[in-house]
Formats: C-alpha cells, sequence, structure tokens
C-alpha cells in the first residue's frame, strides 16, 4: 500500500518538473521517465506533460521528448496529432539527430489522415544531406505502407533514390524497406548490385544479414547454376534424375563460365566468415551453400564450426542448418567430426541435434569411432538423449549395411537393459530393422517374445506384437503362446496394444487356426464390447473377413493376401531431408513449415539474363582532343584537354591563373583553378618554363600531333588547334624507384635466377590485376628450355594471368616476362612451380594504383572515409627526411599513389585506388616543429589502410 499511495505522488513531481521554466528541472524529470520506460514501467499518463516541451530548446531535453514519444505517440494518437505541427518543424531543425527523431515519431501516428504529410517528410528526409536522416526515412518506408498500402508507387520511387545512396549507414535500412515494400522489383537492385557487394564489408552487422538474404534470392534469378555440370545429390528421386541429366546434357553443349558479378558477390562476403556477429556469418553461409560451386563450399564449415562454442540459441540455429547441410554436402564437415561430439554440460535440444549431425556424417570409415560414442551416450541418465541415441543407431545401421548386424547385436543387448525406456526404443529399432532380413534374426524375434512379460511401454509391446504376428511363421511355436498370454491381459492393455493384439489373432487364425481358432474368437469377443469405438470397429471387420459365413462377401477370400503380404522394410530417413528448399537461415526453415512474410527462394533460370543491365553508366566529365605525354623509363603520364568543369567547357589558359608542373624527383599536376597564385603564367605558355629546364626540350609531345606527321618540339603548345587549349590529367604513375625482389636463387634454381618487381603499370589483359614483371637469367652452362608456370595454388578468389611460355633461354642470357595477378585486394601469396616452387606475395603498396584528385575533392572524399576508415598515427622524421622531396619519394616507393595537390608546404597529400575492388586510399602526411608528424591514412578497406600506414611509418623513419 505504502508504493501504491506515493506513485501517483512522484508522478505529479514529475508534472511540476516538466512544467519549471528551468530546463535543468526539465531534463532530470525526462532522464527520470526515460529510466522508468526501460525498466518496464507505464509511463503514458505523463504525455500530455511531456509532449508540451516537445518545443523546448535545449537540444538535450527535445531528445529525450521525442524518445519518450516515439515509444507512446502509437497508444496516444489524439494527443500526438495536436502537436503535429511542432514535429513537422522538428524536421527543420538544424541538428540532425532532432530532424531524425521528429521523423521517426511522425511515422509512429499510425493515423490514415496525416498520410500526405507523412509522405512528404519522407520524400524530403530521403534528399537531407545527413546520412543518419536518411537512414530513418528508409526506416519509416515500411511504416508508412502497413499504413497506406496505396502509396506503394509513391514510395518505390523514394526506394530507387535511397538505393542509389553511396552511404553505407544507408544501404542496410534501404534494402530492408526494399524487401518490405516491393521485394519483386529486382530492377531496381541492377544498377546498385556491384555498389551494394563493395559496400557490403562496411555496412552495419544487422544491415550486412538483410543485405545478403537479398542478394541471394537476386542472384538466383540472374545467374546460371554454378554446379550444372556436377552430380551433387546421392539421393535423388528418379524425375530430379532425369531432370539433372537433362541439364547436365544441355551444359555439356555449352561451358559454364561464371559471370563476374556472380564472383564478385562470392569473393566480398567471404570476408565476413570472420565477423563477431552470428548472424552475418550465418547469411553469408547459406549465400554459399545456395550460390557456391561444390567446390567452394567447403570454406564456411570451418566458420560454422567456430559458432558451436556460442550460446545455447545460437549453436540450436546453426546446428539446424549444418544438419541439412550435412545431407547435401557431408564432405566438407567431415574433418570436424570432433567438434560435433556431445558434452554432458550440453541442453537436451543440442544433444539431439549433434546426433543427427554425427548420424549424417556416418560413413564406412568413421562408423566405427561413431559407434563407440553412441555407447557412450546410451549411458546417460538424459532418457530422450538416450531415446534419439537409440533412433541414430537405428539409423546408421539402414544406411551402412556393414555395421547392420553389429548394430542389432548392440541393440538385443539393450534388451537386458535395467531402464524400461531404454528396452523399450530398443524394441522400436529393432523391429524396423528385422524387416529388412527377418529370415536371419528368428532368434532375436524369439528373444523378443519373451519380453512381453516384462515390458510394460505400450509402443514396444505393441512393436513385439506386430513382429510376432507379421513372422509368425518363423516361430510357430512361440506366436500361440504369446496370443494366449495377451488374451488373459487383453482388458487392461493401451488401445495400441490392443489393435496389435487383434492383428496377431487374425494371422495366427489364417496360419494355425487349429491351435488359435478359440484364442481368436475370445479375443474378437472381448474387442467387441470395448470402450474405444476403433477397436470395435477393428473387431467386427476382422471377424467378417476371416471367419467366413453365409453374409460374408467375396473379400473373405483374399484375407490371406491382405494380412499376409509383404510389406517394405521401412526408410529411416533424416528429419531434415527435404528442408533445403528453404533458404537455409530463415525461420521457415527452423520450423520447417512456411512462416508469415518468407519469401521462396527462385530456381535457377534456364538460360542466362543479359549481364549488361547491371552496367552503369559513368559520366564522363572529360573529353580528349589532344594528348601529352611525357616519356621516361618505366614511366608516363598524359595530360588531357580540354576539359568539362561545373557544366562549362574550358579551352583557352586565360580562365585560369596558373598550371604548374613540379618535377623533383617525382612529377605531379597542380592545378590553381581560379584562385590566387604567386606564380603567373602566360597564356602563350603551356607549361612554366622555369619548371621545364632539368628536362630536354624533346620530352613532351603530343599524341594528337603524331598522329598529323607534325612533332611539338618544346612542349609549349604553339601547335595550331590546341596551342591554346588546357591540359587535363588523365594519368599519374610516379616515376619511383622500382623495387626488385628475388624469386628463385640461382643455386636453389640450379643455375637460373628469376627476380620480379611490380611494374606500376597496367595489366593490358585485365585492369583487376597488377602486372608483374619478371627477369630470367641463366648462370648456368646449359641451355634452359620450356619456362612456364604450372600447378598454381591460390586462395579463393584470386586470379592469375600467365606469362607467354619461354621455349628456350641460352647459357648467360636473360629474358623477360610480364603476368597479372588478381590478388583480391589481399596481400596472401600466389604460389606456383617454375621448374622449382615459387611464391609472389605483394607489399600492400603495391595493390594500388594512382588516380588524381583535386584539392577540393581530396578533402571531399576525406570527409566520408572519417571515424574506423581513419587511422592516424605521430611520428617523428629524421633531419634527411623533414623535406618535401623526400617525404614523397619514400612514400610513392612505398605505395603506388599519386601526389594530390596542395596549397600549403608542410602538407603532402597522396591518392589511389586499389587496383581489385576500386577503394579509395588517401594519405596525408602533415610536418611541424622540429620533424614531429601526424601520418593519417584514409581508406574503404580498415585491413588495407592499417598494412599501409605500418608500411609507410618504417619508410619515414628508416
Amino acid at each position: 500500500m505504502f508504493f501504491l499511495s506515493i506513485l501517483p505522488l512522484r508522478h505529479d513531481d514529475l508534472k511540476e518538473m516538466l512544467d519549471s521554466n528551468k530546463d535543468s528541472l526539465k531534463l532530470e524529470a525526462m532522464k527520470r521517465i526515460v529510466a522508468m520506460i526501460a525498466r518496464g514501467k507505464n509511463a503514458s499518463d505523463l504525455f500530455p506533460a511531456v509532449v508540451k516541451n516537445v518545443a523546448c530548446k535545449n537540444i538535450e531535453v527535445k531528445k529525450l521528448v521525442y524518445v519518450y514519444l516515439v515509444r507512446y505517440a502509437e497508444e496516444q494518437q489524439d494527443l500526438a496529432l495536436l502537436s503535429i505541427s511542432t514535429f513537422q518543424r522538428g524536421l527543420k531543425d538544424p541538428n540532425q539527430l532532432i530532424r531524425a527523431s521528429a521523423l521517426r515519431v511522425l511515422s509512429s501516428i499510425r493515423v490514415t489522415i496525416i498520410v500526405p504529410i507523412m509522405m512528404l517528410a519522407i520524400k524530403e528526409a530521403a534528399s537531407d544531406m545527413s546520412p543518419y536522416v536518411r537512414k530513418t526515412a528508409a526506416h519509416a518506408i515500411p511504416k508508412l505502407y502497413s499504413l497506406d498500402p496505396e502509396q506503394k508507387d509513391q514510395l518505390i520511387e523514394v526506394i530507387e533514390k535511397l538505393l542509389a545512396d553511396k552511404t553505407t549507414l544507408v544501404a542496410g535500412s534501404v534494402v530492408m524497406a526494399f524487401e518490405e515494400v516491393c521485394p519483386e522489383r529486382i530492377d531496381l537492385i541492377h544498377k546498385n548490385y556491384r555498389k551494394l557487394c563493395n559496400l557490403l564489408i562496411d555496412v552495419e552487422e544487422w544491415g550486412q544479414v538483410v543485405i545478403i538474404n537479398m542478394l541471394t534470392r537476386y542472384a538466383r534469378t540472374q545467374f546460371l547454376n554454378p554446379n550444372i555440370n556436377v552430380n551433387d545429390d546421392e539421393d535423388e528421386d528418379e524425375e530430379e534424375k532425369e531432370k539433372k541429366a537433362e541439364a547436365m546434357a544441355m551444359a555439356k553443349r555449352k561451358p559454364y563460365v561464371m559471370d563476374p558479378d556472380h564472383r564478385l558477390l562470392l569473393r566480398n562476403t567471404k570476408p565476413l566468415l570472420q565477423s563477431r556477429n552470428a548472424a552475418v556469418v550465418m547469411a553469408v553461409a547459406q549465400l554459399y551453400f545456395h550460390l557456391a560451386p561444390k567446390a567452394e563450399v567447403g570454406v564456411i564449415a570451418k566458420a560454422l564450426v567456430r559458432l558451436l562454442r556460442s550460446h545455447s540459441e545460437v549453436q540450436y540455429v546453426v546446428l539446424q542448418n549444418v544438419a541439412t547441410m550435412t545431407i547435401k554436402r557431408r564432405g566438407m564437415f567431415e574433418p570436424y567430426l570432433k567438434s560435433f561430439y556431445i558434452r554432458s554440460t550440453d541442453p537436451t535440444q543440442i544433444k539431439v541435434l549433434k546426433l543427427e549431425v554425427l548420424t549424417n556424417l556416418a560413413n564406412e570409415t568413421n562408423i566405427s569411432t561413431i559407434l563407440r560414442e553412441f555407447q557412450t551416450y546410451i549411458k546417460s541418465m538424459d532418457k530422450d538423449f538416450v531415446a534419439a541415441t537409440i533412433q541414430a543407431i537405428g539409423r546408421c545401421a539402414t544406411n551402412i549395411g556393414e555395421v547392420r548386424d553389429t548394430c542389432l547385436n548392440g541393440l538385443v543387448q539393450l534388451l537386458s537393459n535395467r531402464d524400461e525406456l531404454v528396452v523399450a526404443e530398443s524394441v522400436v529399432v529393432i523391429k524396423k530393422l528385422l524387416q529388412m532380413q527377418p529370415e536371419k534374426h528368428s532368434d532375436i524375434i524369439k528373444h523378443m517374445a519373451k519380453l512381453t512379460d516384462n515390458i510394460q511401454v505400450p509402443m514396444a509391446r505393441a512393436s513385439i506384437l506386430w513382429l510376432i504376428g507379421e513372422y509368425c511363421e518363423h516361430v510357430p511355436k512361440i506366436a500361440p503362446d504369446v496370443l494366449r498370454k495377451m488374451a488373459k491381459s487383453f482388458t487392461n492393455e493401451e488401445d495400441i496394444v490392443k489393435l496389435q493384439i487383434i492383428n496377431l489373432a487374425a494371422k495366427l487364425y489364417l496360419t494355425n487356426s487349429k491351435q488359435t481358432k478359440l484364442l481368436t474368437q475370445y479375443v474378437l469377443n472381448l474387442a467387441k464390447y470395448d470402450q474405444n469405438y476403433d477397436i470395435r470397429d477393428r473387431a467386427r471387420f476382422i471377424r467378417q473377413l476371416i471367419v467366413p459365413t453365409e453374409k460374408s462377401g467375396a473379400l473373405s477370400k483374399y484375407a490371406k493376401k491382405l494380412f499376409l503380404a509383404l510389406k517394405p522394410a521401412p526408410v529411416l530417413e533424416s528429419p531434415f531431408k527435404d528442408r533445403d528448399h528453404f533458404q537455409l537461415g530463415s525461420l521457415s526453415h527452423l520450423l520447417n513449415a512456411k512462416a508469415g512474410g518468407y519469401q521462396e527462394l527462385p530456381d535457377w533460370p534456364e538460360a542466362a539474363p543479359d549481364p549488361s543491365v547491371r552496367n552503369v553508366e559513368v559520366k564522363e566529365s572529360v573529353r580528349a582532343v589532344g594528348t601529352v605525354t611525357y616519356r621516361d623509363t618505366g614511366a608516363l603520364w598524359v595530360f588531357q584537354g580540354p576539359q568539362k568543369m561545373e557544366g562549362s567547357e574550358v579551352t583557352d589558359l586565360d580562365s585560369f591563373k596558373c598550371l604548374k608542373l613540379c618535377l623533383m624527383g617525382h612529377v605531379y599536376l597542380c592545378r590553381c583553378m581560379w584562385t590566387e597564385c604567386d606564380t603567373q603564367c602566360g597564356s602563350d605558355n603551356l607549361i612554366c618554363q622555369t619548371f621545364l629546364s632539368p628536362f630536354d626540350s624533346d620530352l613532351f609531345s603530343t599524341e594528337s600531333d603524331s598522329a598529323s606527321g607534325s612533332e611539338s618540339g618544346s612542349g609549349s603548345g604553339e601547335e595550331s588547334g590546341s596551342g591554346s587549349q588546357m591540359l587535363s590529367f588523365s594519368t599519374i604513375a610516379p616515376s619511383s624507384t622500382v623495387k626488385s625482389y628475388e624469386l628463385l636463387h640461382r643455386i636453389t634454381g640450379e643455375g637460373l635466377s628469376v627476380e620480379y618487381c611490380f611494374s606500376r603499370q597496367p595489366f593490358s589483359s585485365d585492369a583487376n590485376m597488377v602486372a608483374v614483371q619478371m627477369q630470367f637469367t641463366n648462370n648456368s652452362t646449359s641451355e634452359t628450355k620450356s619456362l612456364h608456370m604450372e600447378d598454381v595454388k591460390l586462395q579463393s578468389g584470386m586470379r592469375v594471368k600467365e606469362f607467354a611460355e619461354i621455349e628456350s633461354l641460352p647459357a648467360g642470357e636473360s629474358a623477360t616476362a610480364v603476368m597479372g595477378i588478381d590478388f583480391c585486394d589481399s596481400t596472401q601469396a600466389a604460389n606456383f612451380q617454375l621448374k622449382f616452387f615459387v611464391s609472389i606475395q605483394p607489399p600492400v603498396g603495391e595493390l594500388m594504383q594512382p588516380v588524381f584528385l583535386t584539392e577540393n575533392e581530396f578533402k571531399k572524399e576525406q570527409g566520408q572515409l572519417m571515424g574506423m576508415n581513419e587511422i592516424t598515427e605521430k611520428l617523428t622524421l629524421d633531419i634527411k627526411c623533414r623535406n618535401e622531396h623526400a617525404i614523397v619519394q619514400r612514400v610513392t616507393t612505398t605505395a603506388n599513389l599519386s601526389r594530390v595537390p596542395c596549397g600549403s608546404d608542410k602538407e603532402c597529400r597522396f591518392a589511389g585506388r586499389t587496383v581489385t575492388s576500386g577503394s579509395l586510399v588517401l594519405v596525408t602526411v602533415v610536418t611541424k616543429d622540429e620533424g614531429a608528424t601526424q601520418l593519417t591514412v584514409n581508406c574503404e578497406k580498415m585491413v588495407i589502410g592499417t598494412m599501409l600506414v605500418k608500411d609507410i611509418l618504417l619508410a619515414l623513419t628508416q
């Protein structure tokens, strides 16, 4: 009573605090209210007092008010509607959290009258500068759709707009909205497919789950089955085998080639198998199971086994999926057999699932080990688990004929167990096994007949009676005696046992009527007056069938055929056999029934759809007219013109103040567009003569002139038609010293030595490959023949373009070859045979290619790669490395990056993209007094950023 009396007073106290003019009191009141909600207490009676403060100027109070309103707006809709104008003003608030909260509250008011207001708010939020607000807009879309499905067309337009968003914060939320509103509109995914694949690694964990599940279904509609030529199902029906045979015949006419977009999805999801979130790992596992080639599915096994160390709830879901996988992909879990051994601390449901997996993994090789485990499990105190173990032994005996007799003998030994439940379950399993070869096991049937005096479990008694009746010719002396005993206790038996007693009596009457005629009539008379109508009906039916009378029909002639017909042996199958038609990891798969909202996993298409639908048109901002090329050993710079900038075409040097080309051992381009600069260039000078002095006058030539037969002698741009054109930058490759690595020593190679270097030139055959230049030197006295690559061993996803075979290399001579390697943005080694086993492992800096950015572009991209994508280290430079030239040289030697213009002398910027995925890499080196320096690396791929920081730190401090 005391607490009941003070509770209203405390609420009155909170109302007074909320009505106060002091923000501190309001803030304290809101903190208490939110704490009450968090503890599960009802605070709905405070709604009028709280909603008045939605217009409070204090940001902290306003945030908490919105938290409260999101919780209770749906319950107190009328009061919430009174403040709707305040929520609309909140949508224009400078603070992104307030804008998002206002939209969240607005979408929580479930009244159809405000649907137009909600729609307008969502459209505005979808164009908001803040990705957090855009994310909230994506969350509001399904709420509005459930309130008014007629808004679907307008919401699809918003979803299409948000799908084009390049921010990882928005990606997961908009895909969830897509799944809720229009999952059938896969055309919206086409243009965004590659972007979603590349963003996947950086999306928040629950967004990753949603995107992966969506892309699984998308891939099943857009790519061909990678296992079309592989027969991976041993237990197929005849119809399925015929269908697969036809499909394989079609595939043989046209060999399977995996779509690059299919490979992109597999490659970008594989790293997520190491995620700390079990749902993400499970999502990737189901993606690989449903989409990957059979040879590559095995990579998920280790990740799933790792999840078995998690909580029992996680284990339960994982084991459900593993049990399904082991039916068709048994081989990938066999190395981890011991991981599925049962611990005494496991809950019963986990034990049963592990038993299921062990049974599925059983084969001729490991069955002895598994059966020894099962023998231990039978001694458990958990009766349900023991029963499941006995059933598992029965399944092993059914599936593996070599151990059938051993299992049967072991189960017979269990018949002498003191535990009645163990004996009962053994009887049921033995009954099923005996149906396979009854003539060989008449002794076991006799032994089981003796158990009728002791076993009281109805199912076990019924199973024994069925066996004796079915195979009564094998035990002609025992069967009538069993019927006599059963007739005595008929009225006290369970219904399932009574039915089998009637069946036994009928079978014995048909085979041995002299001994059993009176017993049968006695049993049928007892059954005639039984309380259960099933038993009464069965007795009347059997009496008419086996005891011919004048009224009996023609059916009685066939009584023996009906009762004593050969019955097929039961097939003991896994309960998970047909569950793979549900998408793994889904609730429907877990329940083995279609749950609400479940989307069917599509069948593979027979013919590959057009892959060009996923091509994205890149708006070209540069149109080349004349190209000026600087030629040097191993390096190439190209400047093109004119350039489109901000909607206007610049074709005259007078339209900007300065274009500097700084030649200090490294060449980079500095463009000062429409800004003040100390150095003024005349309109007749293409490149400042001051900076050209280290070079000869013929270093620059114009390719467009070469084509017409004229040469540009000085690079001053005096040729007609292009002399006044602005030069724009297309490709930059720093001319830093290329470092060579030893691949094969002459002693190890028996006279053949091989060195390699990363030439930093685009590989002509494939832009996603790193060009590796190899120099072969024959130091022996004899000719070396047939130098080529073989036995290539690569990590999953990596590719190699082999160099052309060197047929002969005379003694004392050298030869050069170029190969391409797609390292998949990783530093894992490419291993192969080159007469001897060799390995090429790239430094992280060689996985990049230079890219040109203006100062503004650099700052903009850097601003989008903050937080976890930014790594900063502080260091002190040696005196020799405190000048700009030394810093630039060491950074560009370490990594294949280009220099970015910068207005400060104490700051050096570099930019590049990873070769495979095109992820942006930005490096900033800021020097301060006395050598104090700050190194910052911004990279979309955190692993690459971390490794690059270490390498650059080492280069700058050496």
